[in-house]
């Protein structure tokens, strides 16, 4: 089929792009501002540059409508909450006598004031801070950063569009703040917010803008009536306005369903879908909607969540068929360009021909021109971008990267028994108490200890050259030798060998088993100044050699005490990866269950009686809609088994998760059957421990007393308070003491003084409990 050219000429846009500049200068320069290293000034100077510079490439590339406004300095969720004024109490005081130091406070808390809790934002791997409201919250309109970053874009000659937070999805993402009375629900909050949005939109409008783009992903969630109805009265107000730019109501990552209804009859001038895979069925409902008469379509059929490069046969096919539901349809990527790495261009170490089927942020937006090119002129204005692109798929499903006979067989021969421990729980549980010999409230970490620069700076020497693997090895037990010590000296009682030898915990896996593709700077924000290299998913995967087992038998030579060992579980390995497009995800999971399994199996072998599997990414992977939950919750739930069924009763099995919403995955959560699982709960206020309890969980489980995504060092009682609240849900022959999460991001005296203080609580609380 051949499109012919449109009679209005498709526009190519973005919703965001990648914020942290080619050599991560906003990390570096927001953590030198933490350090006391650089000034405010200069940071600020730092963050103007980049919005230039991503502008600009934008622009340089073929962008016709520049998106203002995705910059932030940590989260864009806690920039609408300054934009909105809902500061938390404890922070106002911060706020007030500086600006940046308050919503950096908000972010990482103080020594005396916790921060916003965390977690992700939807099913993807980035978190945000999440909105605290309650009954007496009063919102305050603060447009400056909105207005401020619009006028900048203008001044540079772009055509901009802000784009905002929507306020149904903003309150449907806010919890009530501590101590609000239960039952709260933000969204009645709705008719104190719109007017501020309101004005919001009239400071814009008087900026020159004449559209602004509202993202409302929550509605692609399953959503109730009256939170559907509360999505048509807003975009009724909102869209009644006299004083407003034009308005363009984002959704993404899935389907709007039954929203689409409601937004397409609301009085706005524009709707961006996702018309990728993830979310077909949008084009689907839209047709059986009637189009969008009168309206604008911005159509994502560029994929902004994965690196794979676009089919522009199908894309344009998908483009050609909606030109007849909208007054106009312009072209974009699926979501904002944050959740995919800058450029493939700075990739040195793959193979160029793998790397024509990549496609980065950068080669995305080159994507998103062409194909609005395609459908603004017709194909044969993008005869030989076609042609080019359907050779490297062809490529790409030709080679023999992408399938292993050996790894099919193995998978194709699983049955139910090897997803199964040899004993139930009970009957291990108690081999496990006499074999590891713990008291009550046993403590432990949760794998990682602070990676210093002397670490990094002896893996840069190992790839230079400049030291041999037996002088890194050297350095790295170096590293083990004194984690070992400091945990014996501080009394845990499940020690670590600390992980010295990770990059990241997905990468550093990924790196030894066949089928993944690392990166050497493709950097993805994960939190704030955090950002990960997420190893790229492109074939079969197997385990050539053990990938552990050297530094977990070297830890434990060094102690009498059981040392864990620690791996990256088979979900996680997905959802932190780019995960290949061409087969189901439940068929890679079984692939690298596989691997991991013989891991593990290696690990009690030589001797490792504890060994931890996390999993901190299963809830985050489970899909938006409720209808896709018991597929994925299956396969997800039969790979941590898969991974983990093989070892003796008598060898506990642990997992950890973090920094997700764990009640509506309780279930799946006893469906893995591990021996402990450790969670986070310190933000939440151990608000993961009542869910257990409510679904009667009979396993041993870690809710974290110590919150590691932030500086402040908890006291001894302040923990203790924590895990007294633990044990109201939790027995304490069943209860566990840890941090949230791994204390890879912490510095070293910190860290020190945290961990003192867990072990002081823990002895504190245990000393309390009724004799028997």
């Amino acid at each position: 089929m051949t499109a012919q050219p449109t009679s209005a000429a498709a526009r190519a846009t973005v919703f965001g792009y990648p914020r942290q500049g080619p050599n991560r200068e906003l990390k570096k320069a927001t953590e030198g501002y933490w350090k006391g290293r650089i000034t405010a000034d200069v940071l600020r100077q730092t963050a103007a540059e980049l919005r230039r510079s991503n502008w600009q490439e934008l622009a340089d590339i073929g962008v016709h409508e520049l998106p203002t406004g995705d910059f932030s300095y940590y989260d864009h969720v806690l920039d609408t909450s300054v934009m909105v004024g809902a500061v938390p109490q404890r922070h106002r005081e911060a706020v007030h006598a500086d600006a940046l130091d308050g919503y950096f406070a908000m972010a990482r808390g103080t020594q005396d004031v916790a921060p916003l809790e965390m977690t992700k934002w939807f099913d993807t791997n980035y978190h945000y801070l999440v909105p605290e409201l309650g009954p007496d919250t009063v919102f305050n309109a603060d447009s400056t950063k909105q207005v401020t970053e619009f006028k900048e874009a203008l001044a540079l000659g772009h055509r901009a569009r802000p784009v905002l937070v929507g306020p149904v999805t903003y309150l449907l993402l806010a919890k009530p703040a501590p101590g609000v009375p239960a039952g709260f629900e933000p969204l009645t909050l709705l008719d104190r917010l719109l007017p501020v949005y309101a004005e919001v939109l009239a400071d814009l409008r008087a900026a020159g803008a004449e559209w602004v783009q509202l993202d409302e992903p929550a509605l692609v969630q399953d959503r109730t009536s009256a939170e559907l109805n509360a999505a048509a009265r807003t975009y009724r107000h909102l869209g009644a306005l006299t004083d407003r730019p034009k308005l363009l109501v984002a959704s993404y990552f899935d389907r709007l369903g039954e929203a689409l209804t409601v937004l397409a009859k609301a009085p706005v001038e524009g709707l961006a879908l996702d018309f990728t895979d993830a979310a077909a069925a949008n084009l689907e409902d839209l047709a059986a909607a009637g189009g969008l008469p009168g309206k604008r379509l911005v159509a994502g059929v560029v994929n902004g969540r994965n690196v794979w490069i676009n089919d522009y046969e199908k894309s344009l096919a998908t483009l050609a068929t909606l030109l007849g539901l909208a007054d106009r349809v312009d072209v974009a990527a699926s979501c904002s360009l944050l959740h995919v790495p800058l450029d493939t261009a700075a990739e040195r170490d793959i193979e160029p021909q793998v790397l024509r089927w990549l496609a980065f942020a950068r080669q995305k937006t080159a994507e998103i021109v062409t194909l609005a090119k395609g459908l603004a002129q017709g194909t044969g204005a993008v005869t030989a971008e076609i042609a080019a692109n359907r050779a490297d798929l062809a490529s790409r499903s030709d080679s023999p990267i992408t399938r292993d006979p050996a790894v099919r067989a193995r998978a194709d021969a699983i049955t139910d028994a090897d997803g199964r421990r040899s004993q139930p729980y009970g009957e291990r549980a108690a081999a496990q108490r006499a074999h590891l010999g713990l008291p009550l409230l046993p403590t432990t970490t949760i794998g990682s200890f602070p990676q210093t620069d002397e670490l990094r700076t002896a893996r840069a020497d190992l790839r230079a050259g400049r030291i041999d693997s037996a002088g890194y090895e050297e350095r790295i037990e170096a590293e083990i030798q004194e984690v070992i010590a400091f945990q014996e000296k501080t009394g845990l009682d499940v020690l670590v060998h600390g992980e010295p030898e990770r990059n990241d915990m997905v990468q550093y896996f990924a790196e030894q088993l066949t089928g993944y593709l690392a990166t050497q700077h493709g950097w993805v924000q994960s939190y704030g100044t955090r950002y990960v290299r997420p190893p790229v998913l492109a074939g079969d995967i197997s385990r050539p050699e053990p990938m552990t087992v050297r530094w977990t038998t070297y830890a434990q030579s060094l102690t009498d005490r059981p040392v864990k060992g620690m791996l990256t579980g088979p979900v996680t390995m997905l959802a932190w990866s780019f995960v290949r497009d061409d087969q189901p995800l439940g068929d890679t999971a079984r692939q690298v269950a596989l691997a991991l399994r013989d891991e593990v199996n290696d690990l009690e072998s030589a001797g490792t009686s504890v060994i931890q599997v996390d999993e901190p990414a299963l809830r985050e992977t489970l899909p938006l809609r409720a209808d896709g939950h018991p597929a994925y919750l299956a396969w997800a739930t039969e790979a941590f088994r898969l991974t983990t069924s093989g070892v003796r009763p008598d060898t506990q099995i642990h997992t950890h998760m973090c920094y997700a919403e764990f009640g509506d995955i309780v279930q799946a959560i006893d469906d893995l059957d591990a021996d402990v699982i450790s969670l986070e709960a310190a933000r939440s206020h151990m608000q993961v421990a009542r869910e257990l309890a409510e679904h009667g969980y009979p396993r041993e489980a870690g809710p974290g007393v110590y919150d590691i995504h932030s500086p402040r060092v908890p006291s001894g009682e302040e923990a203790a308070a924590l895990l007294r609240k633990g044990l109201r849900a939790i027995p304490a022959e069943r209860l566990w003491v840890n941090p949230d999460c791994g204390l890879k991001t912490r510095g070293w005296p910190e860290t020190q003084a945290s961990l003192e203080n867990l072990v002081t609580a823990a002895r504190t609380v245990r000393g309390e409990l009724p004799t028997s």
